[in-house]
């Protein structure tokens, strides 16, 4: 199955929730060279173009997904721009640098205008990851959805995962019973590494729903 994406990251993750039962492959392996459109306004309006760009390219089952970073001081931004939000090059570290300053200058801002007596709401790090899963199989669209609740950091902690991964907190993370429990050490997700992260994450739990929606047919 062909899933849209060139992040070695995100294939690794993907076909570790799916499962020995499923052989991914990206689109350059599958001989798509040029880049996939992704012009909507929406994770789900993306998602569905990146997918729909595969499937009428191949003709074969295929899936995509679309993330967003959606961070409460900043209104919901960097939102649809997540991957691109300081460059078009998709440069993760000019991107979690451009975050921690516009959090910076927003917080700075606020603390600014109440010292004056203006009204501010006390914005706080919460944050959220959410991703939309488009799978299109035999023809036919189904959409997954996962959210990952947590906060940004102050810097930057931490050696693995990809992306945002560094400098975001979690609320909660997989005790060794498979429960849920409170982020009380504040760890990154860089920080807890592959299995745990894939426990928890937006990507994750869409695509569990997928796979358990493919497990079912």
């Amino acid at each position: 199955m062909v899933f849209a994406t060139g992040n070695s990251g995100k294939l690794r993750e993907a076909q570790e929730i799916l499962g020995r039962g499923f052989s991914l492959v990206t689109p350059a392996e599958a001989g798509i060279t040029q880049e996939i459109p992704e012009t909507g306004n929406t994770l789900a309006a993306n998602s569905l173009q990146k997918a729909e760009y595969i499937h009428n390219q191949l003709g074969t089952d295929c899936f995509a997904d679309d993330t967003a970073l959606e961070v409460e001081i900043l209104g919901g931004d960097p939102g649809v721009h997540t991957a691109r939000y300081a460059s078009e090059g998709h440069d993760p570290q000019a991107n979690m640098a451009k975050l921690l300053r516009e959090m910076a200058l927003q917080e700075m801002e606020a603390s600014l205008a109440r010292e004056y007596g203006i009204h501010t709401v006390h914005a706080t790090r919460k944050a959220r990851f959410r991703t939309v899963v488009t799978l299109i199989l035999d023809g036919e669209t189904h959409v997954f959805e996962g959210v990952l609740e947590g906060r940004i950091g102050l810097e930057k902690k931490g050696d693995g995962g990809f992306g945002y991964d560094p400098v975001f907190i979690p609320d909660s993370l997989p005790a060794e019973d498979g429960t849920l429990v409170p982020n009380t050490e504040r760890l990154t997700l860089a920080q807890t590494g592959e299995t745990a992260k894939n426990a928890i994450s937006h990507r994750g739990k869409a695509l569990r729903a997928m796979a358990a929606f493919l497990n079912g047919k």
